[in-house]
C-alpha cells in the first residue's frame, strides 16, 4: 500500500474521546516493548510518527492516527511488564477491553509477539479474547532481525505450535531490515 498521508488524531482513555467511527479501523495490541510503535513506523514509511521508547510501558493510552485519509491505525498500549505505577497499569485493561468491545469500524488486531520469546498467559488470554468476541487477528513476529534465517525458521514454528496454529499464518516481521512490511500489508488490506 502506497502511504501519502499520516497523522495523529488523537490520544483517548475512554469512548467518548475516540474519533467517529466512520472509518475502517485497524488495532496493534502487544507485551510492553515488543515493538509496536517500530512496526507502525515501519509498515507506514515514517520515522517517529508514533514515539518509539527503549522504556516498557511508554504508551498509556489508545492513540489513533489516520492514514491516507481513508482509515484509521491504533496504537494500543502495551501489557504485561511495564515501569509505570501499578494503579496506572490496571487501568489499562479496562481501557483497551472496552475499546475493543466497543469500536464498531475495528476491521482486525495486530497481536504482536517477539520472535525471540515464546507467547506468555496475556498473549493466550489476548487471543482467547479476541477469538470469543469474533475480532479478526493478524499475529505479527517482530525483531526477526536479532536471529538468523535458521533460527526465525525454528521459532516461527516454535510459536505456532504454543499457539495451535500453522507457521505460515504467523508473519515473522523487522522493522530494522523491512522484512515482512509487504506480506503484513496484503494481510491488513484483506481486513480492511
Amino acid at each position: 500500500m502506497k502511504i501519502t498521508s499520516a497523522q495523529f488524531i488523537t490520544s483517548a482513555v475512554k469512548p467518548s474521546q475516540y474519533p467517529l467511527p466512520e472509518r475502517p479501523e485497524v488495532a496493534f495490541a502487544g507485551r510492553s516493548n515488543v515493538g509496536k510503535s517500530s512496526l507502525i513506523n515501519t509498515l507506514l514509511g515514517r520515522k517517529n510518527l508514533v514515539k518509539t521508547s527503549s522504556t516498557p510501558g511508554r504508551t498509556q493510552t489508545l492513540n489513533f492516527f489516520l492514514i491516507n485519509d481513508g482509515f484509521y491505525i491504533t496504537d494500543l498500549p502495551g501489557y504485561g511488564y511495564a515501569k509505570v505505577p501499578e494503579a496506572v497499569r490496571k487501568k489499562w485493561g479496562p481501557m483497551v477491553e472496552n475499546y475493543l468491545k466497543s469500536r464498531t469500524g475495528l476491521g482486525a488486531v495486530v497481536v504482536i509477539l517477539d520472535i525471540r520469546r515464546l507467547p506468555n498467559q496475556a498473549d493466550h488470554d489476548l487471543l482467547a479474547w479476541l477469538a470469543h468476541y469474533k475480532i479478526p487477528e493478524i499475529v505479527s513476529l517482530t525483531k526477526a532481525d536479532k536471529l538468523n534465517k535458521n533460527k526465525q525458521a525454528r521459532q516461527r514454528t516454535l510459536i505456532a505450535e504454543d499457539l495451535g496454529r500453522d507457521p505460515s499464518s504467523l508473519i515473522v516481521f523487522s522493522a530494522a531490515t523491512g522484512l515482512g512490511k509487504q506480506t503484513l500489508w496484503r494481510a491488513l488490506e484483506a481486513m480492511l
